[in-house]
């Protein structure tokens, strides 16, 4: 995902100050720091496959430093899940804004896996869903929101689609919205030891493709009927 999912875009402090004057890593606050290293660590390693003693080297610090910033590890984990959503829930909403068609939007959601997949990292609740059964009941809780909150989004657009009649689908869209999600962790998960990207986006590419309606094709009546959709994970 690009800088307005991975850890590369902080926040530049006051409001106005322009990109010349944002810090650099090194001046960064340093709980920003923390959660920018434990990011890229859970993406590459999982969340159990580091500690704060590699936080520690890699940043110079003191593990007392990371501990007065996080108390523990799991303080960390639910605080990297909570800016991670944030940035990446700030994304969807950002297509919804565009006016886009709803293969559009498809499209742009297919592309937030595909740039993070880019820099050799994994979806950060991806890694965690992996690793679920282990993690802190809070943690578990807010993955679980994660996936909730993407489901209901994308059930949104393709109800949208198939209303304008760009989309053809069977079924109902919330089973769809999770095939999605499904389709495109588990293409991120298997390109990953090829280390081709191109893997993954012939399986995004064929995914989409396969919910496109085809150019000029009337969907039938039956299958336009809106769906009530379940309200997001609160």
């Amino acid at each position: 995902m690009s800088a307005a999912i991975t850890g590369g875009g902080r926040a530049t402090g006051r409001a106005g100050r322009s990109a010349a004057q944002a810090p650099t890593a090194a001046q960064a606050p340093t709980a920003a720091r923390v959660l920018d290293a434990a990011e890229r660590l859970v993406q590459v390693r999982g969340f159990n496959g580091f500690s704060y003693a590699d936080i520690a080297a890699e940043l110079h610090i003191t593990k007392a430093s990371l501990h007065y910033h996080f108390a523990t590890k799991a303080d960390l984990g639910e605080a990297l899940i909570t800016r991670y959503a944030a940035r990446f829930f700030a994304a969807l909403d950002a297509a919804d804004t565009h006016g886009t068609s709803a293969p559009a939007k498809l499209s742009a959601y297919a592309r937030l896996y595909a740039d993070v997949l880019s820099q050799q990292r994994m979806c950060l609740c991806g890694m965690l869903a992996a690793e679920y059964p282990t993690l802190p009941g809070p943690m578990q809780s807010a993955v679980l929101e994660f996936f909730d909150h993407n489901e209901t989004w994308l059930q949104a657009v393709l109800e949208q689609g198939r209303s304008e009649g760009s989309m053809d689908f069977t079924g109902p869209a919330r089973d769809t919205a999770r095939m999605i999600i499904s389709g495109l962790e588990g293409a991120m998960l298997v390109s990953r030891p090829y280390g081709d990207a191109a893997r993954f986006q012939a399986a995004a590419d064929g995914l989409l493709a396969s919910l496109t309606a085809p150019a000029g094709r009337s969907l039938p009546e039956s299958r336009s009927v809106p769906e009530s959709r379940s309200a997001p994970a609160s």
